[in-house]
């Protein structure tokens, strides 16, 4: 074997830290972990669909949480959609996001977290929608995310994304219904505590 193209293969080996997350951070913390799930989608301009959904936030010590989404076709589990991007707080339950997707959108939204019981709740409004000259017309994109955790330490996040498209009013696009990953739960646990 070749020595060179041997250590070019191999990573080093690396302790892994897990970071504390930051205490302003907190009203999202119930955000945290890997989701899995399934959803729906309708829109005037295209056939209702159906797929499966990852989604997982995470944090590494710094005031924000990342966001990263994948869904796949339920049939055939080819790609369909993907999105990453970052929330943070803005004080006094006031809370901004950033995404990007690969059709050509980057997107800047702001809304506020609440609690409702024993659940949490992101009210989330597009404040400006970007796009490639070749991405298709969007004028509006709203988004609810809420998180309902289980006496068992289980929990489902449901959401749902409305949007203005291609001449459309503001309408529900996607609905979808994720259970939080028993492991990242207790990944979760861990940096809570």
């Amino acid at each position: 074997t070749d020595p060179l193209r041997s250590s070019m293969c191999t990573r080093p080996k690396v302790p892994v830290v897990i970071a504390a997350l930051p205490s302003q951070l907190a009203p999202l913390a119930p955000l945290l972990g890997t989701w899995r799930g399934r959803g729906t989608g309708a829109y005037p301009t295209v056939a209702p669909f159906a797929f499966l959904e990852e989604s997982t936030f995470s944090h590494v010590g710094k005031p924000f949480i990342e966001f990263r989404q994948k869904t796949m076709n339920p049939d055939t589990q080819a790609p369909m959609h993907t999105e990453t991007g970052y929330l943070r707080l803005a004080g006094d339950g006031a809370v901004e996001m950033v995404l990007c997707d690969p059709t050509g959108f980057a997107e800047v939204y702001a809304g506020t977290v609440e609690t409702a019981g024993s659940d949490t709740i992101l009210h989330l409004h597009a404040t400006s929608v970007a796009k490639t000259p070749t991405a298709k017309e969007v004028t509006a994109l709203s988004r609810t995310l809420r998180v309902s955790p289980a006496p068992d330490g289980t929990a489902t996040l449901t959401y749902e994304l409305h949007m203005a498209a291609v001449g459309q009013p503001l309408q529900v696009h996607l609905k979808a219904t994720l259970d939080l990953q028993l492991s990242t739960a207790q990944s979760h646990d861990a940096d809570t505590q």
